[in-house]
C-alpha cells in the first residue's frame, strides 16, 4: 500500500494495465478482418488479453469498499454520472458518425441493417450496454448492499447466486418496450447489451468481498493477495472443469457467460491480481509503474476516448479491413492518440480548471483577511 495516499498499488497497476489492454482489444475488433481475429496468432493473443476485463471489475469492487463515503445517495449520484458518461460515449462513437455519414456500410450491415440508418437503429446504438452501463447500474446495487450489510460473506454469496442462475434467466423479457431494455441491462441475452448485470456483477461483488476482508485484516496487502491467489487457483480449476464438461452452456460467447465461465474468469483474474501484487512488491517503483498509475487515475476518460477515436477511425480506415500487420501498426497509433488527447486536451483543461478554483479560493481568503 502507498501509505501517503492509502491506496493499494497493485489494484491501481491492474486497473491501469486493464484500460490499455482494452484499447488493444477494441482495435482488433474494429479494424482486424475476420481471419485475423479468429485464425491468427495475434487474434488468439488479443482474445486472451480480453479475458482480463473482470480484473477491472474486481478492482472496482475492492476500491468501492475502501472509499470513504459509501452512502446510498452518493452511490446513486455516482451511478447516474457514470451512466451519463456511458450514453454520451455511445452518442459520440455511434450517433455522431452516423449523422455525418462516415460509418462504413459493412459496419451497418453487421447489425443486419441497410442504409439509410433509421431513428430506431440509432436508438438501438445509443442504448448499447457497454462496461460503463454495467458500472453505473452496479453502483446502485453496491450502495444498497453496503448500506444494509457489513458482512463480507453477503456479496460473495450474491456473486455465487448470480453466477449460477444467470444463464437460467438470460433473455427474460416482458414484451414491453422500455421495460425490456432495463431487463436487458440486468440479464440480456442479445447483442444490444454486452455486459449485463447478470453475470458480470459477480466480479464486482467478489471484489467487494475481498475489500471487506482486507479491512478486517488491518489492511494487510500480503494477506489480501495471498488469499486472492489461493481463491484464484481453486476457482480456475472448478470453473475450468465445468467448461470442459459443457463449454457451450458454461462459457458460451464470453459476453453471455454461464456458471463455469464466470467462475473460471473470476479465478483467472484473481490470479492475475496476485501476480500484479507480486510485481509491485518485488520491483521498485519506476517510470513504467508510474505510467500505469497515471492511466488508472484516468480510467474512465481513457476508456471513452479510445472507443470514440477507434469508431471515428472507421470513417477513414474502414471496418474490419486489416490483417495482422495492419492491426499491429494501428494498435500503438490508437494508444498514442488516446493518451495524447487525454494528456494534451483533458489534463490541460482539468489543470486549468483546478487553477481557477484555487485562485478563487485564495481570493476569498484574502478578502476575509482584509475584512478582519
Amino acid at each position: 500500500m502507498d501509505k501517503t495516499t492509502n491506496r493499494i498499488l497493485a489494484i491501481d497497476l491492474a486497473r491501469g494495465i486493464s484500460v490499455l489492454m482494452v484499447v488493444i482489444v477494441h482495435t482488433l475488433w474494429i479494424y482486424g478482418d475476420i481471419h485475423t481475429q479468429s485464425e491468427t496468432w495475434l487474434g488468439s493473443i488479443i482474445h486472451l488479453i480480453g479475458k482480463g476485463t473482470p480484473m477491472f471489475l474486481i478492482a472496482m469492487g475492492v476500491s468501492f469498499t475502501l472509499s470513504r463515503n459509501q452512502s446510498i445517495i452518493l452511490s446513486i449520484k455516482r451511478a447516474l454520472y457514470i451512466l451519463g458518461i456511458g450514453y454520451f460515449m455511445n452518442f459520440m462513437k455511434f450517433i455522431l458518425p452516423v449523422l455525418v455519414d462516415t460509418v462504413p456500410d459493412n459496419f451497418i450491415a453487421a447489425y443486419g441493417w441497410t442504409k439509410p440508418v433509421t431513428l430506431d437503429n440509432m436508438l438501438y446504438m445509443l442504448g448499447t450496454g457497454d462496461i460503463l452501463q454495467l458500472a453505473g447500474v452496479s453502483l446502485l446495487f453496491m450502495g444498497i448492499i453496503n448500506r444494509f450489510s457489513k458482512n463480507k460473506f453477503v456479496p460473495v454469496v450474491l456473486a455465487l447466486i448470480i453466477a449460477v442462475f444467470s444463464k437460467e434467466i438470460h433473455g427474460f423479457r416482458l414484451g414491453i418496450k422500455g421495460v425490456d431494455y432495463i431487463l436487458d441491462l440486468l440479464w440480456g441475452a442479445e447483442w444490444n447489451v454486452y455486459f449485463a448485470l447478470f453475470p458480470w456483477f459477480s466480479f464486482i461483488l467478489i471484489g467487494m468481498f475481498f475489500g471487506m476482508w482486507y479491512k478486517e485484516q488491518n489492511r494487510s496487502n500480503k494477506y489480501l493477495f495471498n488469499r486472492m491467489g489461493i481463491a484464484g487457483i481453486v476457482l480456475m480449476l472448478l470453473g475450468g472443469g465445468l467448461c470442459i464438461y459443457n463449454f457451450t452452456y458454461h462459457f458460451g460467447d464470453y459476453f453471455h457467460l454461464g456458471p463455469g465461465g464466470t467462475i473460471y474468469l473470476a479465478g483467472f483474474n484473481l490470479t492475475l491480481l496476485w501476480l500484479t501484487n507480486l510485481l509491485v512488491t518485488r520491483i521498485k517503483k519506476n517510470k513504467v509503474f508510474e505510467f500505469f498509475y497515471y492511466c488508472s487515475k484516468r480510467v474512465t476518460t481513457i476508456y471513452v476516448i479510445q472507443w470514440v477515436i477507434i469508431c471515428w477511425g472507421m470513417g477513414f480506415l474502414g471496418y474490419q479491413q486489416f490483417g495482422v500487420t495492419g492491426v499491429l501498426v494501428l494498435i500503438p497509433i490508437s494508444i498514442l492518440v488516446t493518451l495524447g488527447i487525454q494528456k494534451i486536451v483533458l489534463d490541460s483543461w482539468l489543470m486549468s480548471k483546478g487553477s481557477k478554483r484555487q485562485s478563487i479560493k485564495n481570493s476569498k481568503k484574502e478578502a476575509i483577511v482584509q475584512k478582519t
